[in-house]
């Protein structure tokens, strides 16, 4: 499941330059979607590179063989605004006579959705059945309680995307971690560039995978001569307790530090992996992994910290130089794996016994790594035997 943040700018939170402004912070923020009328749809489109979903002005969707209204399209269209969705018409007693759901049902040129405000267990059915035609379904509660967020979860699966109304990082999580499975986005209706900001780092932070690191016992480090080394240089500043993994071999991959630490060789550079020669794996944020003479400007690596954390880095810079290395060989569960790293007192590694420089390493040493038996095709686990040695 992939999580999304919409930010709720429609005519209802305020004049233009306000609605201006809380859009302006969601692309700045890194949101997925806004959520506006269809009037603001062409103004939207002039602040920057954000997908667009719009209430429709009129009561019907564009049907497909009809040309968009003019100005620029929406990426998706809603229905429920000033309707059935949001209260301002009442329910019928027979959904079947529903004009939002009728709307939903004509079809339209591009995604649709639906705009339910949850008053009592009427509109909780009557989201659900929202859900049967809708793309998007964004409930929000009225006094709310988890209840029916938890029903809807529950009762709707994959049907549609469900979208839950929150005004802060806080109900966001929650959002996240209802029933486990969690909505599937949020839909924010605050001004507070700091919510917006909190919410789409806990969007990013219920995305990333916890990895169960261990440590293997150092085996031998030897001078292997000279090889061409990569530094994996990203866009990303990282802690002091943060890494990449790397590794010979796909199945074991070694923790080895950013370059945080203060050195009185050289300058520390927080941006920095110097992760090895150019036919090890680097590990990324799909799972998979990618050879580090693969990688270049604009790619993206796993970023992970001592307690197995995680988080994505886009790769800015890759240099590779000849460098004199070492050979490193653990020992893990009856396994023997190895690696390549520079011969150099600035790369360092996560022992039993804390950060130590590569340099420094001994047989009997504890080493930080993860490790998972199965091999890899083009960077993806495979059930198959392969030999590496």
């Amino acid at each position: 499941m992939t999580r999304t943040v919409w930010i709720k700018a429609d005519d209802a939170v305020g004049d233009w330059e306000t609605r201006k402004q809380r859009i302006t912070t969601a692309i700045e923020a890194g949101v997925d979607w806004v959520l506006v009328d269809e009037a603001d749809v062409d103004r939207v489109r002039e602040l920057g590179e954000i997908n667009v979903a719009a209430f429709r002005s009129d009561a019907d969707m564009v049907d497909e063989a009809e040309p968009a209204a003019e100005g620029a399209a929406a990426d998706a269209y809603f229905v429920g605004k000033d309707g059935e969705g949001d209260g301002t018409v009442d329910l019928p007693a027979d959904f079947a006579g529903s004009a939002d759901l009728s709307t939903l049902r004509r079809g339209s040129n591009g995604p649709q959705g639906a705009y339910v405000r949850i008053f009592d267990e009427d509109y909780e059915a009557f989201a659900e059945a929202a859900a049967e035609d809708a793309d998007y379904t964004a409930v929000i509660g009225e006094d709310w309680t988890i209840i029916p967020l938890e029903n809807l979860i529950a009762r709707i699966g994959e049907e549609t995307d469900l979208l839950a109304g929150v005004t802060s990082a806080e109900e966001a999580q929650t959002a996240f971690e209802t029933l486990e499975l969690g909505a599937d986005g949020v839909l924010l209706d605050t001004d507070d560039p700091d919510e917006i900001r909190s919410t789409v780092e806990v969007r990013d932070a219920a995305e990333r995978e916890t990895l169960e690191l261990q440590y293997g016992e150092v085996l031998d480090v030897e001078r292997a001569g000279m090889a061409d080394r990569v530094c994996i240089d990203t866009g990303s500043l990282m802690e002091h307790d943060e890494g990449m993994l790397i590794g010979s071999m796909s199945r074991g991959l070694f923790f080895v530090h950013a370059e945080t630490a203060e050195s009185p060789y050289v300058a520390s550079r927080p941006f920095r992996v110097n992760a090895g020669a150019v036919h090890a794996y680097v590990r990324t944020p799909d799972g998979g992994t990618k050879y580090l003479s693969e990688l270049k400007s604009g790619d993206e690596v796993q970023v992970v910290d001592t307690d197995g954390n995680t988080r994505e880095a886009i790769v800015g810079r890759v240099k590779i130089e000849k460098r004199p290395m070492f050979r490193v060989e653990l020992e893990v569960d009856g396994d023997r794996i190895e690696t390549l790293l520079q011969n150099a007192e600035t790369i360092k590694v996560a022992t039993g016994e804390g950060r130590k420089a590569v340099t420094d390493l001994d047989a009997g040493d504890e080493m930080l790594l993860y490790y998972e038996d199965v091999a890899r095709h083009f960077g993806e686990a495979v059930e198959e035997s392969i030999i590496e040695k």
